[in-house]
């Protein structure tokens, strides 16, 4: 607007043409976005095209994300930004819309066993090969930023039977990694699989090799 009155347009004419009012625009001149909520919107932004493609994460893995698309914030951002808008992890701690909280995620942990005195703990044994996996991802930082590896355990023998890594925090890391364990060992019917990272591994892209 201001380039264009510049150039001797004058501003009715610009606000007519552009169907804006002339008392908002000047009041906003008066009065114009601060820097810090520009920089807020675009960060929010960015957490929430992370949300919308996975959903299933929880708000420092869409920092992360965040930062990827050329929006870096701290950790405590990115949370205060998400529990504002409600954007949670789908397998997270959100409330539900009565207010309360909702209950544990819908799923049997078939290495959950409860001991003499009421306890629940995990017992993580097999009689033979490919009866059950043990999944996790851990992360490394290097020189050109952070690295992702997931890897696939088979606890009879306790060896790797498949990995994958990536730059990203992605549910394909651990479709990868799934996949190279189920090429290598051919049938595996009936086998379980245990992970802690619910964000990545119980997400409906990769619940196909489940």
């Amino acid at each position: 607007m201001r380039e264009l009155a510049a150039d001797g347009i004058p501003v009715a004419v610009s606000c007519r043409v552009l169907k804006l009012s002339r008392q908002p625009y000047y009041r906003w001149l008066a009065a114009p976005i601060p820097e810090a909520v520009v920089i807020e919107a675009y960060r929010a932004d960015a957490l929430f095209d992370a949300h919308r493609d996975d959903p299933e994460f929880g708000y420092r893995y869409l920092a992360d994300e965040a930062e990827a698309a050329g929006q870096p914030m701290a950790a405590r951002t990115a949370w205060r930004l998400c529990s504002a808008n409600d954007w949670f992890s789908a397998f997270g701690k959100g409330r539900a819309k009565n207010g309360k909280k909702p209950g544990p995620p819908v799923h049997d942990d078939l290495c959950a066993v409860v001991d003499a005195d009421g306890r629940t703990r995990h017992e993580f044994r097999a009689d033979g090969p490919n009866q059950l996996w043990l999944t996790d991802i851990s992360e490394h930082h290097t020189n050109e930023g952070k690295l992702y590896l997931c890897a696939v355990k088979d606890a009879y023998s306790s060896r790797i039977v498949g990995y994958s890594i990536s730059s990203r925090m992605k549910a394909r890391l651990a479709v990868d990694a799934l996949e190279m364990a189920v090429v290598r060992r051919g049938d595996v019917g009936g086998c379980v699989r245990h992970s802690d990272y619910a964000e990545v591994f119980v997400n409906p892209k990769n619940q196909y090799l489940a």
